[in-house]
């Protein structure tokens, strides 16, 4: 049974020289994955890193463009509803005016029918006045040749005829 112990002491104990051998095996391990595996991973990894922040920065800076464009269409579009405004604004004053004017020309234009239809009616008064003169007139100097027996100069026949339309006109 010693045997067995002297094998287990070897097997479980701890010699100097197994254990620096262990320690070196580890450090040339570590020193070549490092080289190897952790630097080319890490390079890897940093490389993916920027192009995501890349990536963000880039988002970014689009949402900001796109958030600049949209406040500078919302200030056109309000420029733009209020230049509308001010249009139909004008348009409905000079709508208006025009109107306006229309009716003016409009009551202008049958005050002129109104004042050439009395000077119309006045002219035909007058010339039925003339006519109906000319027509007692000749009236008044038969009656009058017939009743003195003798003929009226034009001038008395005239002269006749006014006295007698003028208390005509008297009467009405």
């Amino acid at each position: 049974m010693e045997w067995f112990l002297n094998e287990f002491e070897t097997f479980v104990g701890v010699n100097f020289w197994t254990m620096l051998f262990a320690w070196c095996n580890l450090l040339i391990l570590y020193i070549f994955l490092k080289k190897f595996l952790f630097k080319p991973i890490k390079k890897m990894i940093d490389s993916r890193q920027a192009e995501i922040d890349g990536m963000y920065s880039d988002a970014e800076g689009k949402r900001a463009e796109a958030d600049a464009m949209r406040a500078e269409y919302e200030a056109r579009l309000s420029e733009a509803k209020e230049e509308s405004e001010e249009i139909l604004k004008s348009a409905r004053r000079r709508a208006a005016l025009k109107e306006e004017e229309i009716l003016n020309d409009a009551k202008a234009e049958a005050a002129r029918v109104l004042e050439r239809a009395d000077e119309e009616i006045e002219l035909e008064r007058k010339r039925i006045l003339n006519e109906v003169k000319d027509e007692v007139s000749g009236l008044a100097v038969g009656i009058a040749s017939a009743v003195i027996g003798r003929d009226v100069t034009e001038e008395e026949h005239h002269e006749l005829i006014d006295t007698f339309i003028d208390e005509v006109g008297e009467k009405k």
